[in-house]
């Protein structure tokens, strides 16, 4: 079985963080955004993962040639020489993508984060014989999205509605889809939504399925749904194996920390913190909400909150980080620093606090 995972754009939203690596190589968690997906496609028996890219293929390739020997799955770049859009990669990447079975492929965005129940999606579309299926969540504000409406109890998809004014229904698409290969001959190879032109058709034929996602959803493309991401994702990992999350006096709710990481006395961490490979975090240190990537470091009582700490960063002595602030790769920030919001290019020193969010070139 294969799948092709949309990994598209230069991921502008997460800046200064993807100015570093592309975005699907940004951890999430402890590991890189996409591994989180190629692993749950390979637990389900997927042979190889395509790659729909359209810049930096080689430092993607590079990177996850180490992942292909350790995970025994094949991955393989289709690259875009112009962007196009979410349904032309599919018509792209057509010859990776048929092999003559006749089997389904997965089609998965790079963003989106959940805990992937594609075991229960093969069942499903394979229950419902239609040509396509696309999971849907539940979400609390749907006028933000484009509403999936479908008959409850069979999954027929009858209309997508985009950001509407009256309340249709609160699903909306999560973005993994499990498709017919016959799918790829309504693609032609130009700029093409699959959301907005090829999913609409399937759907006016009778031939489209939505199923429920269970549990959790989050498309972490942005910091501060990176964050709220994170909280969901840990929530997740609780109650699925918690072994995994750390435990002791100065832990407080959800928090992984990776076995390299030192961490000193008096500190108090968590909810919801995620600590990277090779960090070094000081006595008396507090930490919640927040993401601490590999090799920072964080001196004696410093604050960090609701912020993600890029590679080898380093927070002064009594600094307070707070507030959404963002540190790219190699920032360094003084003592008694504070940073309201700051969101901070590679390679800085922060010597006086930002007192208001802004960006720091």
């Amino acid at each position: 079985m294969k799948a092709l995972i949309l990994v598209g754009g230069f991921g502008t939203r997460l800046r200064p963080l993807t100015l570093s690596v592309p975005k699907p190589l940004v951890e999430f968690a402890n590991k890189p955004m996409i591994l989180h997906q190629i692993e749950a496609l390979k637990a389900i028996g997927v042979t190889e993962v395509v790659l729909a890219i359209n810049y930096q293929p080689e430092l993607m390739l590079n990177f996850l040639k180490e992942f292909e020997k350790k995970l025994e799955i094949k991955i393989t770049c289709s690259q875009e020489t112009e962007p196009l859009g979410t349904a032309g990669p599919l018509a792209l990447a057509r010859d990776k993508l048929i092999d003559g079975s006749d089997e389904p492929f997965f089609v998965l965005n790079s963003d989106v984060i959940n805990e992937y129940p594609l075991k229960e999606m093969i069942e499903f579309h394979k229950s419902h014989g239609g040509e396509a299926s696309i999971m849907v969540t539940k979400v609390d504000e749907p006028s933000k999205y484009g509403v999936v409406v479908m008959e409850e109890t069979t999954g027929k998809v009858e209309k997508f509605v985009e950001k509407p004014k009256i309340f249709v229904g609160n699903k909306i698409n999560a973005g993994i889809y499990l498709l017919n290969p016959s799918v790829l001959d309504r693609i032609e190879l130009r700029p093409t939504s699959i959301e907005k032109e090829i999913f609409p058709k399937i759907a006016g034929e009778q031939k489209l399925y939505a199923m429920v996602l269970p549990g959790f959803w989050m498309d972490i493309g942005q910091p501060k749904d990176y964050i709220t991401g994170l909280r969901l994702y840990l929530d997740s990992l609780r109650k699925k194996s918690s072994a995994k999350l750390a435990s002791g006096s100065h832990i407080v709710g959800n928090v992984l920390v990776d076995e390299t990481a030192v961490i000193g006395d008096g500190c108090l961490i968590g909810p919801d913190v995620a600590i990277g490979p090779d960090c070094v975090i000081e006595s008396g240190v507090r930490l919640s909400r927040c993401t601490v990537m590999r090799g920072v470091r964080i001196k004696k009582h410093a604050c960090i909150s609701s912020s993600i700490i890029g590679w080898h960063s380093t927070i002064g002595r009594w600094a307070r980080v707070e507030n959404m602030t963002i540190l790219g790769e190699d920032v360094h920030v003084g003592d008694e620093v504070y940073s309201n919001g700051g969101v901070v290019l590679p390679h800085k020193e922060i010597k006086s606090s930002i007192l208001k969010p802004e960006i720091v070139m």
